[in-house]
């Protein structure tokens, strides 16, 4: 598993993408700009994404993700961390906070999967509707046009095989759920959601829970390039809580 790294100022900030993207793409525009700039940045691709491996033996679930962006902490000499993850990677940064909550000081959430086999919303790739020798035979290439050149330009990096396993393994969520997996955790946690976006699912039990749910109006799915400067401010905000 690579990263790309920027030096600064401990606790170290490590970023997370969502289903077929890649770190540096989504988060180092507004990683970079007053107000989150300054702290030591490690932007990670999940193994089958970005500048990552693609290991054939690897399994793609959730957990596996996550056990494996732990190993990836451990060998960087990362300890409480701030976690800001997007999506499906949000998913995973859950389930890792949950098993190695050394790892994770505060952990910030954009639109992140709480729940199995949710409803197909805007910022859905369909991936995991194919069978996988379907999506190998053609259903890739039928996302690639299908999700748009945005989320095209970087999806073209992710390995098939890994793609529409860890789609159905998204899909599969975890036992418990993501969702409850959160509202036991322990350290700080801001959930972020677009506008644009259908409102966060049971927003009320989050916040029971110590959840901070914060909407960004004008956003859609990926937040922190519909609107950086709301983003920005959001996360610092969420990142400053002791």
């Amino acid at each position: 598993m690579r990263w790309v790294e920027i030096a600064g100022e401990e606790p170290a900030r490590v970023y997370v993408h969502g289903l077929g993207a890649m770190s540096t793409a989504y988060f180092v525009p507004v990683a970079t700009r007053p107000g989150l700039a300054g702290h030591r940045s490690l932007f990670v691709d999940l193994f089958g994404f970005g500048l990552s491996d693609r290991p054939a033996t690897f399994g793609y679930t959730l957990e596996d993700h996550a056990t494996a962006l732990a190993a990836t902490l451990d060998r960087a000499g990362v300890r409480e961390a701030d976690v800001v993850a997007h999506s499906m990677g949000a998913a995973v940064a859950i389930v890792l906070a949950h098993r190695r909550p050394d790892l994770v000081g505060r952990l910030l959430l954009v639109e992140a999967n709480l729940d199995p086999y949710p409803r197909r919303t805007v910022g859905s790739s369909g991936v995991a509707g194919y069978a996988e020798a379907d999506f190998l035979a053609g259903g890739y290439a039928e996302t690639l046009d299908r999700v748009g050149p945005l989320w095209a330009s970087t999806m073209r990096f992710a390995d098939p095989v890994g793609l529409h396993r860890t789609a159905t393994g998204l899909a599969a969520g975890t036992r418990p759920t993501m969702r409850r997996l959160l509202e036991r955790l322990p350290m700080p946690r801001t959930f972020v959601q677009g506008g644009l976006s259908d409102p966060v699912t049971d927003a009320a039990g989050l916040s029971t829970a110590g959840v901070t749910v914060v909407t960004v109006p004008g956003a859609g799915h990926n937040v922190m390039l519909d609107a950086p400067d709301e983003f920005t401010r959001v996360a610092a905000a969420a990142l400053a809580v002791a």
